[in-house]
């Protein structure tokens, strides 16, 4: 390896080459597969941006359930911050990043809700716990205690002690089908690698273009 290049510098597969690719989709499985053998938790783990009825950025950090052609999916309750400003303003931003191979991807575009079949059947993989909880948390609500929060899941618990736990009509998903997908790739001395997608509506053909660090 290079001098130039810091101890520990991540060098995978297409890091050289990954500028050239004329697609985002398939180089986002590749990158995100990277980040599944070496992240040491979470590589599915991504910040979302929403805005407030006031246009006041809102961020966290939420899990991508699905990656592919047809977009990026993540699930919430419908009544939290998110799921309002989602509701109001259907348009976010997206942000992966994966330090342990100093890489990062920057997605935006228009917000739709999934349907109920593909709700359903993502809720059914969700740990029983998981399923109780959706139903216990007015998720973003103000909270008087933890206490009153173990009385609600308590309280869930009882009414479907066995069987099935069916997905609450307020929790359900949002798929974000991007019109702009940038790659970011790190360089000794902050001379990173970036490539941005772009195209002007998610049924369009992709355009790329490299962009200074």
């Amino acid at each position: 390896m290079s001098k130039n290049v810091p101890e520990g510098f991540y060098k995978g597969p297409q890091a050289d080459e990954f500028a050239e690719v004329s697609e985002p989709f398939a180089l986002f499985s590749e990158w995100f597969e990277d980040a599944k053998a070496h992240e040491p938790n979470d590589a599915n783990a991504m910040s979302l941006a929403t805005v407030d009825d006031d246009g006041l950025p809102n961020v966290r950090m939420v899990l991508c359930k699905d990656a592919g052609t047809q977009g990026f999916v993540f699930y919430t309750n419908l009544g939290s911050a998110k799921g309002q400003e989602l509701a109001s303003q259907a348009k976010a931003a997206l942000c992966f990043h994966w330090k342990s191979l100093r890489r990062q991807v920057r997605v935006r575009g228009p917000v739709e809700a999934v349907g109920d079949d593909e709700a359903d059947a993502y809720y059914a993989t969700r740990s029983r716990g998981s399923q109780l909880g959706a139903w216990a948390s007015k998720q973003s609500q103000p909270l008087e205690s933890r206490f009153a929060l173990e009385k609600r899941v308590a309280a869930v618990t009882a009414r479907y002690p066995l069987g099935k736990v069916p997905r609450p009509e307020f929790w359900s998903g949002f798929r974000l089908n991007p019109l702009e997908i940038e790659f970011w790739h790190d360089r000794p001395f902050r001379l990173h690698e970036r490539v941005q997608f772009t195209r002007s509506t998610t049924e369009s053909d992709w355009k790329r273009c490299r962009l200074f660090p």
